[in-house]
């Protein structure tokens, strides 16, 4: 949640290739050998690409696609007949067929929330071997904004499988799916949330670049069970969850659900939701709050969530404008790491019978956002204000820890959920209860304090982490 964050009341909330003159032809066939076998290649001629030229080619093997625009086509062959057809005086150019991978942004910059959580280095990318592939998180969140490609690996978000869900809050309301609406968002909450985890592109005229995320090959499930004013109601965020986890089941891959999201009371179907997650293996992932020492949020507080209080970096604003790519130094000791960090204010206090585990990133993020009412200024790109912005919240924090997640199935697909949150809280870094001063990047001193119910386990390091998870 970000300190925007809005508290529900009552209950808690086939690919087509198209190429220009290009025709199919029916193969002939052919006999194929261990020793000769048959393999596809790409042939393009000088010249255009008539019949004559076609024919001659298909006496080596069966052509079968015409790019006729560009003169060229491609065929089977067997490996034997290649040296013989690409010396013919009509081809230009033969070769194999060229693999591509889909894009990822785990090459992008390192930002200091990734580099306290030791997942990335300003001087060597990433650090730690693992990047999600595999994976599947789902964000139920307020959905996508509509241009999310200019600044998300589209190749990383499951389109297929988005969804987006209703409800109201009369006594009669029923959960309702709503076409197409999870790529609508006008704010871009759930986008800013999904840029943790998968890293985002700057769009700079000068000098655009990627910047890295938590697990930037884990595939992404949008599934929007909130308003684009980030309010909602528990009923659609039990749908979202049950349809997240019978995905699940029928993808066999693990599976995270990340919520960054909450309010004042526990939702009975939420409840029983998350049960029917950890009954079958996916693990839920809630920020705990933004109400400070009033108390978490559900379902976040409800025990079977990885719930996720938010840190600072006590170096954020130094330098304000750059801060969030500097290099945050590797402590020497565990109490220099301790000492180089402070609990926000925001974060939600764990009050009796609430259950907080773990701490993360969550002053001032930066990542896409389009809502115009936010109170610190925005990172501008070609000019234009509001696209990226540094959030604050436990909404942002909550991600941090969903990547990590993913990371660890990662190494270890079959490692039980059950085990989770248990290797996140017995290697987190305890943080005693304490103060620290930090400078707001204008000279002025600003204290924060904390007890131990702010803390949960303590902070999370990837490293730890990913240690602790047998492969």
């Amino acid at each position: 949640m970000t300190k925007r964050w809005v508290v529900q009341s009552g209950l808690i909330v086939g690919l087509a290739l198209v190429v220009g003159g290009c025709s199919w032809l029916q193969p002939t066939s052919l006999t194929e050998t261990a020793a000769d076998p048959m393999q596809t290649i790409e042939v393009v001629v000088d010249g255009p690409l008539s019949d004559a030229i076609v024919a001659e080619l298909a006496e080596y093997g069966q052509v079968t696609q015409r790019f006729d625009a560009i003169g060229g086509l491609i065929m089977r062959t067997k490996e034997s007949a290649l040296k013989a057809l690409s010396s013919l005086p009509s081809v230009r150019v033969a070769g194999a067929i060229a693999q591509r991978h889909t894009d990822n942004y785990a090459g992008g910059i390192s930002t200091w929330d990734l580099d306290l959580m030791n997942v990335t280095d300003p001087s060597a990318s990433r650090v730690v071997e693992y990047d999600g592939t595999g994976v599947y998180v789902a964000v139920l969140d307020t959905g996508l904004v509509q241009n999310w490609r200019e600044y998300l690996p589209e190749e990383r978000i499951a389109v297929q499988y988005a969804k987006a869900f209703k409800s109201g809050a009369s006594d009669n309301s029923t959960v309702a799916e709503a076409t197409h609406q999870w790529e609508r968002d006008t704010e871009a909450h759930g986008t800013h949330v999904t840029s943790t985890i998968l890293g985002y592109w700057i769009k700079s005229l000068t000098a655009p670049y990627a910047v890295n995320g938590v697990a930037p090959m884990a595939t992404v499930i949008p599934v929007k069970v909130l308003g684009n004013n980030g309010g909602g109601w528990s009923p659609a965020i039990a749908a979202g969850i049950v349809y997240a986890v019978d995905l699940k089941v029928a993808l066999d891959a693990p599976m995270v659900i990340n919520m960054s999201l909450g309010g004042s009371e526990l939702s009975p179907l939420e409840a029983a939701a998350i049960d029917y997650a950890v009954d079958n293996g996916v693990v839920v992932v809630a920020s705990a709050g933004n109400e400070g020492e009033a108390g978490m949020g559900y379902p976040g507080a409800y025990a079977p969530v990885v719930s996720v209080g938010a840190i600072g970096w006590v170096g954020e604003w130094v330098g304000f404008g750059a801060f969030w790519r500097e290099d945050v130094p590797e402590p020497a000791t565990i109490e220099a790491l301790q000492n180089s960090v402070y609990v926000c204010d925001f974060s939600s206090r764990a009050v009796e019978d609430q259950d907080l585990d773990v701490l993360a990133p969550g002053s001032w993020i930066v990542g896409p956002y389009l809502g115009s009412g936010a109170a610190t200024p925005p990172l501008r790109a070609n000019g234009k204000p509001g696209e990226y912005y540094f959030l604050g919240g436990t909404s942002m924090a909550s991600p941090h820890v969903a990547g990590l997640v993913a990371l660890m199935f990662d190494k270890n697909p079959a490692l039980a959920a059950a085990d989770v949150e248990g290797i996140l809280e017995g290697t987190a870094i305890d943080l005693p209860a304490g103060s620290r001063t930090v400078d707001d990047g204008s000279g002025v001193k600003v204290e924060f304090s904390w007890r131990d119910d702010a803390t949960g386990a303590g902070i999370v390091l990837a490293g730890e982490v990913l240690d602790a998870v047998a492969p």
